[in-house]
């Protein structure tokens, strides 16, 4: 009879995306924050970074249409990736992307990988 009151959980477990594994990250070759920083002293490649970062919010808006990110200008998406990479040198900007999708959704969870 226990069985069948552990099974609901382990469906849920099994069905929510964010404990299933990594998430697959389609990005640059490099997305260290080292690569983050050297790319201040190169305006076209720190513009395309930003520009990732902001097709990763407009992927979340499209996955979770009810907890959309809000309107975020390049400049705010440079800010909290700067503040990202200055407190964690050793992550990955693509790291901080995610935690502005949860940031700014409302949802303000940890990431699970």
């Amino acid at each position: 009879m226990r069985i069948y009151s552990v099974l609901p959980l382990i469906f849920m477990l099994l069905a929510n995306p964010a404990m299933a594994g990594d998430v697959k990250v389609l990005g640059f070759d490099d997305m260290s924050c080292t690569a983050w920083n050297k790319s201040k002293e190169d305006p076209d490649l720190r513009k395309t970074y930003v520009v990732w970062v902001r097709g990763v919010l407009t992927g979340h808006n499209y996955a979770l249409q009810s907890q959309q990110v809000s309107t975020l200008s390049s400049g705010t998406v440079e800010l909290n990736v700067n503040r990202y990479c200055s407190k964690n040198p050793n992550g990955l900007f693509s790291d901080a992307a995610f935690r502005m999708s949860d940031e700014f959704s409302g949802r303000n969870q940890v990431i699970r990988k």
